[in-house]
């Protein structure tokens, strides 16, 4: 991020890999600090879960099966009902709190990430006692921007299922009717993506700056403007990248025959998730200045120093006016 405030603006799809690359080769100590305490544990818990959602899963079906092919009202039916109860609660309990430890790490990772790559912008000196410091009191911020994501992504889900209601009801099937169909679901994938794609950019504003939650959304789906292709373009990736490396987790290490086989690709799918996940962070992050640069909003570095700074225990933010002091020349 050596970078001056121009030249920032010009960097496209292939800049922010390299720049993101250079972040982490130049910095490699605090990265791989944050990565042992944060990411790795994030990358273990979202595998680990895989492995026994699995296996849950595989037990209820069994005992289902089984209960199939018991007869009514016999003692073993009742029981093999009460067991399957049993076992869908803590089912769901067990997805409730892999819910929550996964959503706590994930913001803490991207608290930890923003704040050091916003130290590394502004020369500050930065340590990762400092970052650990500095990321449970930014996380909170983080956690209500992520609520209004949520309800933002629910209403658009309910909207998109009464739009497939609707279809399901007025429209015959037919060819037009499937074209119609397969329409819909471009545009809502579409739809999803962009929302995706606003919902990181807000992340990255809701540590930096003195906006999150909604304002964050807001703000985010303004600046996104004029680089939307190219934050598509590496949405799309990283998270084909993501879902090939669950599925050959899923293939080789949940599905897997040999034990000492499966251990030996477990722990490399989980080096290498936690690799991609640290890498998304900081290209989200790199965007962030990317698209500031490109809407000619100089970020001054002595200010964002400044507010980056712990003052008597309290992480404070970056001023609005901090980050669109100036329109500079290009």
């Amino acid at each position: 991020m050596d970078k001056e405030q121009g030249e920032i603006q010009f960097i496209g799809f292939f800049g922010i890999f390299k720049e993101s690359f250079d972040i982490i080769s130049s910095w490699r100590k605090i990265f791989t600090h944050i990565t042992l305490a944060i990411v790795l544990p994030l990358s273990f818990i979202f595998l680990a879960h895989i492995i026994v959602s699995e296996l849950l899963f595989a037990k209820i079906i069994h005992n289902e099966e089984t209960l199939d092919n018991t007869r009514p009202g016999t003692p073993k039916y009742a029981k093999l009902s009460d067991v399957i109860s049993s076992e869908w609660t803590g089912f769901w309990l067990f997805k409730i709190a892999y819910f929550i430890f996964f959503l706590i790490l994930s913001l803490l990772s991207t608290s930890a990430v923003v704040y050091t790559i916003a130290c590394i912008y502004t020369a500050k000196e930065i340590t990762f006692e400092k970052v650990m410091s500095v990321v449970p009191k930014v996380w909170k911020r983080l956690m209500v921007t992520f609520i209004w994501n949520f309800i933002i992504v629910f209403a658009y889900n309910i909207a998109a299922l009464a739009v497939l209601i609707a279809w399901n009801v007025l429209i015959v099937p037919s060819i037009i009717g499937i074209t119609v169909l397969i329409i819909t679901l471009i545009i809502y994938l579409m739809g999803f993506v962009y929302i995706s794609i606003i919902w990181h950019l807000a992340s990255v504003i809701s540590v930096l700056e003195d906006v999150y939650g909604i304002q964050a959304m807001i703000k985010s789906k303004g600046l996104i403007k004029g680089k939307v292709g190219v934050a598509i373009a590496i949405f799309l990736l990283i998270n084909l990248c993501f879902i090939a490396i669950q599925l050959a987790f899923e293939w080789y290490v949940v599905l897997g025959n040999s034990l000492g086989t499966r251990i030996g690709y477990g722990i490399l799918f989980w080096l290498v998730l936690s690799m991609l996940i640290l890498f998304g962070l900081i290209i989200q992050t790199v965007v962030y200045f990317v698209c500031k640069s490109y809407h000619h909003e100089n970020i001054d570095k002595s200010s964002l120093a400044d507010h980056l700074e712990v003052f008597l225990g309290d992480y404070v933010p970056l001023k609005s006016k901090d980050v669109q002091l100036e329109q500079f020349d290009v």
